[in-house]
């Protein structure tokens, strides 16, 4: 084991700056220096120990002068001294001063401070040297019956460390702590007494824990924590053992400490998989996400019932428990109650779907009386697309659903809005007998839509679906409500000019033309539909919209009005009625039309739009049969197959994810009978208390692929040349927040290098966490080097620097090696992601870094391309595959990723095959990359150019 990796126990913090002091000068200061002086003498001493300074001179002089001193602080700096200092000669002989600091430590362990006996009994736990610790035995075994618990837990950690590493000097340890443990009542002692046992005489822990298990819910959580983890230990060795222990781990879950009670549910989701004991521990993880304050233990708790949740037997078990999971949505933070939301929805079932619609509806409602903030928002669209799903998968619940959320429809947060009008959509159209019920309660709420793109949704789904006469009238009668009076133009030219009054108005001014049974006009007085216009604001809605320039919306209603009045036709046999309504639509999109081409608007009407309105006009005119058609058929035929394409794709995830969940058994898998299985080979289940603290250590232990490239081999960088006179390559071990860079250095001369220095710095959003230490190397000696560097966010980062070293005896100034640059993946923080189209819309429009890669490959395949790309850049294609099927020579896809620090990266792929060039020709085209970070962009786009050609392996 290299020094590098050796465990280091004391952090002393070092000044670069300082000059090194001479032996003399501290030799004087601690032989003749008062306390203080001889305190700093000895910081410095010990900050030149660990430089790599050996000061064999000063020994003695810290053993006659400095050990015998009564001071606390010189106290604790000896035991970092003797920690440190070499005890050793040369050929592994303990020197022979030791035995005076042996004999000055056994007076320690004797001394009436309570502190000073602690701390010298945790020094002893650090000590390696078999020869010193045996004088001090007797004391420290004496240590055990101190009144003091501070001084009998550090006995008891002392004893188990040197029963660790010297058997011999203690054999009957564990019976001593047994009986220790028996005895002893402070709950510290207890905890490391128990501890010990576990590890040293398992055996001896379970005789202790059965003669107390009844009393074991009244314990401290210290020791509490000990024995679940012994239960979890000895079960998972010996599962014949769990009905013994089984009762303990469901009194623990009662338990007053949190984390007792995380440990007891986690311990017995993996010792029993009945019903009873999944629902107690799921019960348990909700109870504690209930009444934990702190954002990041619920979240954590959630996942662990989430993972319950992916266990197809435990699926049944948890549904019952969906009202209960549901309580969570108290809790303010947004990405709780997104996790929660999509926990309920995945456990939702024909038994618990009434109840379930009941709580989101009351949380809807809850959402609409709270003062605006930008998370009820967002915590509102969540709701609203939860009940969505269920009304999807349920339609029984659609009927209860709609009404409320129609009324968000008039809400002043447009992508809500959006997201129930979305939902709207897919209801009326899947579900026939809901037509009515939402064509009523869609002209209730018209006249208060504030925003164009949901009035021109709402204008849409009314045009589409009124056939009834009554709906078709109160669809103009809204329309002219919310245009207010026509000509538009002239009525607006009026107003500016003072001609028409605000008491005219409110009298006559908008009034509406309205179509009766007999199909003539009859005049509706303003008072009581809408409110006077006496300012700019209150101009109806739709005015205001097209006053404003917005005249897609004016496309939109022509179109409605051109449904409905060719349904009106259709429905209506006398030709009076029917004409009368067709001219009063063609006088709508006329006066539009003629406001468009005017002054008036802020914006003039655009080509595209006078086309569309034109068009429409042009149908009205004609009415020939395969416009009606077009008109009223094939665009509800063009929504039906897109819905049930989306349908299929849902099912065909959920397939895969059940696909995924179900443990497929096959027919020759052998079966292991548990009376026949040998103990070792019990290993079915990962030991989680260890997982827990190698992913905690950063030590997570992935599975490598099956490529040998993807080996560790393939991370190794070469930081200089081999001749050099220090070799050097780094391992770079990327870890989520932070990269380690294990550096191996080599002494390729003949010469001693002496403070030996990795000197490191980088470009980017990276941090170096702390200076490597230096070195003194040997004549062809070699040694571990290793740093931590800090990533902030995801770019591509540089790590580069230099290693500088003096030669022994050598007087000439510092020597340096330059190294090589080390750069810093960006795709070790990139994963895969998912979204919905308006939020990739949303997005692309909000971002501002955006980077144009352009195309240039081998590859000759449109698809083999894009393949490529989403695995060379870890993204994900949102482009459903059917768009994508087929051959046209062209390709368009857009691609999604997050980054672990929570930042979005979109890409837009549109390449073509040019056949025109051959079958051979590569593909070409564009990739438009858009982040919110500069460095996002710029580093994603490096990397695809790296990786667009595809080379033969």
């Amino acid at each position: 084991m290299t020094a590098a990796e050796n465990v280091c126990y004391t952090l002393i913090n070092v000044t670069s700056d300082s000059e090194p002091p001479s032996e003399v000068s501290l030799k004087t200061d601690l032989e003749k220096g008062e306390i203080k002086a001889k305190t700093e003498a000895l910081k410095k001493v010990i900050i030149m120990i660990l430089n790599g300074e050996k000061l064999p001179g000063l020994l003695m002089t810290i053993i006659r002068f400095v050990l015998p001193l009564q001071d606390h602080t010189i106290k604790k700096l000896l035991l970092v001294f003797w920690e440190i200092v070499p005890k050793t000669t040369p050929d592994g002989k303990l020197l022979q001063e030791m035995i005076l600091v042996c004999d000055a430590y056994r007076k320690d362990l004797q001394h009436p401070n309570e502190f000073i006996r602690g701390s010298t009994l945790r020094f002893l736990c650090k000590l390696k040297e078999s020869e010193l610790l045996e004088p001090l035995m007797p004391a420290i075994r004496a240590c055990l019956e101190h009144r003091h618990s501070y001084v009998r837990r550090n006995a008891v950690l002392a004893i188990y460390t040197i029963y660790r590493n010297f058997e011999h000097l203690i054999p009957d340890a564990p019976e001593l702590i047994h009986d220790f443990l028996v005895n002893e009542k402070d709950a510290s002692c207890k905890r490391n007494a128990f501890m010990m046992l576990i590890h040293a005489d398992q055996d001896r822990a379970l005789d202790y824990l059965s003669t107390c298990i009844d009393q074991v819910h009244t314990f401290g959580d210290i020791l509490q924590l000990v024995i679940v983890e012994l239960i979890y230990k000895v079960c998972h060795a010996n599962p014949s053992e769990r009905a013994r222990f089984i009762r303990c781990i469901y009194n623990l879950l009662q338990s007053s400490s949190p984390a007792v009670k995380y440990e007891a549910a986690g311990t017995l989701v993996t010792l029993s998989s009945a019903p009873t004991a999944i629902k107690a521990a799921a019960q348990c993880y909700i109870d504690l996400i209930i009444k934990e304050s702190d954002n990041n233990v619920k979240l954590i708790v959630l996942d662990r019932l989430i993972e319950l949740k992916e266990h197809p037997t435990h699926e049944r078990v948890l549904q019952d428990l969906v009202m209960d999971i549901l309580r969570v949505l108290t809790t303010p933070d947004l990405e709780v109650r997104k996790k929660t939301l999509q926990l309920a929805l995945d456990l939702v079932s024909s038994r618990n779907v009434e109840e379930l619609v009941i709580v989101l509806k009351k949380e809807v409602i809850k959402t609409n009386n709270v003062t605006e903030h930008e998370d009820t928002d967002k915590y509102r669209q969540l709701l609203v697309r939860t009940l969505h799903s269920c009304s999807v998968r349920f339609p029984d619940m659609a009927a209860n659903v709609i009404p409320v959320l129609m009324e968000f429809l008039s809400d002043t947060n447009e992508a809500a809005a959006a997201d129930v009008l979305e939902f709207v959509r897919e209801a009326i159209q899947r579900f026939d007998n809901l037509r009515p019920l939402v064509i009523e309660k869609m002209l209730e709420v018209f006249h208060a839509i504030k925003t164009v793109k949901i009035y021109r949704g709402a204008l849409w789904i009314l045009g589409e679906y009124c056939s009834t006469k009554e709906d078709i009238q109160s669809v103009m009668t809204e329309v002219r409500r919310s245009l207010g009076e026509i000509p538009i133009v002239d009525n607006e030219i009026k107003k500016e000019t003072g001609e028409v009054k605000p008491e005219d108005e409110v009298s006559a001014a908008p009034a509406q033309k309205l179509v009766t049974e007999m199909g003539t006009y009859v005049t509706q007085s303003a008072l009581s539909s809408s409110r006077p216009s006496k300012k700019e604001e209150d101009r109806p809605p739709l005015r205001s919209f097209l006053m404003d320039g917005d005249f897609y919306v004016a496309a939109s209603l022509a179109t409605t009005l051109t449904k409905v009045a060719l349904r009106y036709v259709a429905i209506v046999q006398d030709k009076k009625k029917q004409n009368s309504f067709v001219a009063e639509s063609m006088l709508i999109m006329v006066t539009v039309l003629h406001l468009g081409k005017s002054s008036l608007p802020k914006k003039p009407i655009t080509d595209d739009d006078v086309d569309r309105i034109s068009l429409c006009l042009k149908v009205l005119s004609e009415c020939s049969p395969l416009m009606n058609d077009i008109f009223n058929k094939e665009c509800r035929k063009s929504l039906s197959h897109m819905l049930t394409v989306r349908l299929e794709e849902e099912k065909l995830s959920q397939k895969k994810e059940s696909e995924k969940r179900n443990v497929t058994v096959q027919a020759d898998d052998p079966i292991s009978f548990m009376q026949l299985t040998a103990k070792n080979e019990m290993t079915s289940k990962e030991d989680q208390f260890q997982l827990s603290l190698l992913a905690a250590m950063g030590n997570t232990q992935r599975k490598e692929a099956a490529d040998p490239l993807a080996s560790k081999l393939n991370k190794v960088t070469q930081l200089t040349g081999f001749s050099d006179p220090v070799y050097a390559e780094a391992y770079v071990h990327v870890n989520q927040y932070d990269i380690v860079l294990d550096v191996l250095v080599v002494n390729q001369t003949s010469d001693t290098l002496q403070n030996c220095t990795l000197e490191l710095a980088t470009l980017g959003d990276l941090k170096l966490v702390e200076k490597p230490s230096p070195l003194t190397l040997a004549p062809h000696d070699f040694a571990n080097i290793k740093a931590n560097v800090k990533v902030a966010s995801t770019e591509n980062g540089i790590i580069f620097g230099n290693i500088v070293y003096d030669v022994s005896g050598a007087a000439s100034d510092r020597n340096c090696v330059v190294l090589s640059d080390i750069h810093i993946d960006i795709m070790d923080y990139i994963q895969p992601a998912s979204c919905t189209d308006a939020e990739f819309r949303q997005m692309w429009a909000e971002f501002e870094w955006e980077n144009k890669v352009t195309v240039n490959t081998n590859i000759t395949d449109l698809n083999d391309y894009l393949q490529h790309i989403l695995k060379s850049t870890n993204m994900k294609c949102l482009t459903p595959e059917k768009a994508l099927s087929g051959f046209c020579g062209f390709m368009a896809a857009n691609l999604y990723a997050r980054s672990i620090f929570g930042e979005d990266a979109l890409a837009n792929v549109s390449i073509e095959k040019p056949i025109h060039l051959g079958p051979d020709a590569p593909v070409n085209g564009h990739i438009r990359i858009r982040a919110k970070s500069q460095g996002m962009a710029l580093s994603l786009g490096d990397k695809i150019n790296l990786s667009q050609k595809k080379t033969n392996v």
